[in-house]
């Protein structure tokens, strides 16, 4: 299953690790591409993942905001 989403407030290649880093961490994630231009979050997994959990690991990363 692939998700995608728009994370906001990435400002460098840094950024972009640490999102990767926090999302992949996600239980049942399988892969995970982020792309710094347009802050495009695309998300693999196993199985639907709460966008709560999303959200959370974004904000863990850092001062980012996800949609």
């Amino acid at each position: 299953m692939i998700s995608n989403y728009t994370v906001t407030g990435m400002t460098c290649g840094h950024c972009v690790a640490h999102v990767k880093e926090e999302v992949s961490g996600i239980p049942g994630v399988t892969e995970v591409a982020v792309t710094l231009e347009g802050g495009k979050l695309e998300v693999t997994s196993l199985a639907p993942i709460d966008f709560d959990r999303i959200v959370e690991a974004v904000a863990e990363a850092g001062d980012y905001s996800v949609a």
